[in-house]
């Protein structure tokens, strides 16, 4: 039941992007307005690339766990996505996946991911929001400190493009200002709570680049997905094609410390068949590249237990401000969306004004961000050279298990499915421990290990075209200049 906003009651949301503007369509129905800050001088009213989101330029999946939740707070949203291009792609079908175990099958559809450019699925969310009446956003303005004291927030002073500054009250200031956030910092400064950080960091770069998809490839490609081990003992490499919108792949490849891709476009290609499998670089061999390559390498998982400090009232930390994921891993998005629904569900129950709202939020929002962040730092800690608390024994015990469970999966079904709700975030990582996975997981493969990728004859038919002559793409100020 929604609770109906009495007098005048104002969030202030700090951030524009993905994790805000689900949090705008959160609190909206429970508030009299909803303020955004944001740091940019304008939004783009299309899906096109924002200065302040270099991360925008890398492959993204956005997992149906995250895809559902996006749904259910901003009705239409997917059909906006797909009307603009984006992929729907049923999972396991439409996935070929080398996980540490061996190639998965292709089985029959449990669950699906969209495909599409982080610009866009960033845009048809932003549309959405901007739609709704008592959401507004304030561009040019950044955010210097919390207003209040360690008791309560009461708002926020911003800098806007003058360099004037100025205090924005607020009833519940929502931080989702991403990795950047000086969230912990804001809060030593009225006198708050210190809040318990750790850090995983695998020391992952990546290295993106857009290609034209060959001809005949069509709207139902599948992802590519070559996974690392990391019981391998040395640096991990991963490659991954996903098909997206005007007819392009988002390629992108990444590896752990001391095992890092270029920006080099000539070494882009050569990367990738360096990887488990040679299968992407087969595939981009005969596909065109549009773009240069982009790299990024800001992504070390952190994790910030607001929800165990003693917080002020009227403040809570979403998204990338109180966890963070190595992108790799696809989850971050999901995260936020099932964040910001649980920011509206608490809502539901509890006004946004009672002194209890913030805490009960923060506790809500921690729980699929911890899901995630174990799905992450239980293959990060194994990496050689990688950073913050070495495994244990239990980590050690459950990774064995999870591989013993993607083994499994490749010869069986139950535990594939298992294993698709858990990576889709469509259910917890306790259904790993149903009695039917761990007797399947005991009983072993029903089916034999396959010995290369499960590819149509339409896939193969791409493979068996003669590889594209390259040449190098005329960068914007060369072709001006010659």
């Amino acid at each position: 039941m929604t609770q109906t906003p009495t007098g005048k009651t104002r969030v202030v949301i700090l951030g524009g992007s993905l994790g805000g503007t689900l949090a705008a369509a959160a609190l909206a129905p429970h508030v009299s307005e909803v303020l955004v800050l944001e740091r940019e001088r304008m939004l783009p009213e299309s899906p096109v690339p924002r200065s302040r989101l270099p991360q925008a330029a890398h492959a993204h999946m956005l997992w149906a766990g995250g895809a559902d939740a996006i749904e259910s707070l901003l009705p239409g949203t997917t059909d906006r996505w797909l009307k603009a291009g984006a992929h729907r792609i049923p999972i396991p079908t439409g996935m070929v996946s080398l996980a540490p175990a061996g190639w998965f099958r292709r089985w029959t559809e449990t669950h699906y991911l969209i495909g599409a450019g982080r610009d866009l699925v960033d845009w048809g969310v932003r549309t959405a929001v901007l739609e709704i009446p008592n959401v507004r956003v304030r561009t040019g303005a950044t955010v210097v400190s919390l207003v209040g004291d360690a008791a309560k927030v009461t708002g926020v002073v911003v800098r806007g493009e003058d360099g004037e500054e100025s205090t924005v009250e607020a009833d519940l200031v929502v931080d989702a200002s991403g990795r950047g956030s000086k969230i912990l910092e804001w809060l030593a400064r009225i006198g708050g709570p210190t809040v318990d950080e750790t850090v995983v960091d695998a020391g992952v770069r990546y290295a993106s680049r857009r290609y034209r998809a060959p001809e005949g490839t069509g709207q139902d490609w599948p992802v590519i997905h070559i996974q690392a081990d990391p019981r391998q003992g040395r640096p991990g490499r991963i490659a991954s094609i996903v098909p997206i919108e005007d007819g392009q792949w988002h390629v992108s490849l990444s590896g752990t410390r001391g095992g890092e891709p270029t920006s080099d476009e000539a070494l882009f290609e050569e990367y990738a068949r360096g990887a488990r499998h040679p299968l992407v670089a087969e595939f981009l061999a005969r596909a065109e590249p549009i773009s240069e390559v982009q790299v990024y390498g800001r992504t070390a998982n952190r994790q910030r237990r607001f929800e165990k400090a003693a917080m002020p009232a009227g403040l809570v930390v979403l998204g990338d401000a109180a966890t963070s994921l190595n992108p790799v891993y696809g989850h971050g998005m999901s995260a936020a969306a099932q964040g910001a629904v649980a920011l509206r569900d608490t809502a539901v129950k509890t006004p946004v004004t009672a002194p209890k709202f913030a805490a009960r939020a923060q506790k809500a929002i921690a729980r699929p961000a911890a899901a995630a962040w174990l799905l992450a730092v239980g293959q990060d800690r194994f990496y050689p050279g990688a950073v913050g608390k070495a495994p244990g024994l239990g980590d050690r015990l459950a990774a064995r298990y999870v591989h013993r469970l993607s083994h499994t999966a490749i010869g069986n079904f139950v535990v594939v499915k298992a294993l698709t709700e858990v990576m889709t975030m469509k259910k917890p990582a306790s259904v790993l421990g149903h009695p039917a996975v761990l007797f399947a997981a005991a009983r072993g493969l029903r089916r034999p290990l396959l010995n290369g990728p499960a590819l149509t004859e339409r896939e193969r038919a791409v493979l068996n075209r003669e590889p594209l002559l390259r040449e190098p793409l005329v960068r914007a100020e060369e072709s001006r200049t010659g």
